[in-house]
């Protein structure tokens, strides 16, 4: 799944477009390296995500194409906020 549409499923940035911005900007780390919104996430991969002055780190746990809100939050565990 691309890393832009994966950020909106799992509800950690609430619009695409704004996940699509952040990686073209390079706010958006995969595994220490900047990563474009075109990125194949992968379970297992390590999210670094700077948004103004808070900067979020997560793993992914699981890849859907759809998720609930209940279910979404479950998709990613949070490493630092």
């Amino acid at each position: 799944m691309r890393l832009d549409k994966y950020l909106k499923i799992s509800r950690i940035i609430k619009r695409r477009t704004v996940a699509n911005e952040a990686c073209d900007a390079g706010r958006v780390l995969v595994n220490g390296k900047s990563a474009r919104a075109s990125y194949d996430v992968k379970v297992g991969d390590t999210l670094e995500i700077s948004l103004g002055a808070h900067t979020v780190k997560a793993e992914v746990l699981s890849v859907s194409e759809y998720a609930t809100k209940d279910s979404a939050a479950s998709m990613y565990r949070m490493l630092e906020e």
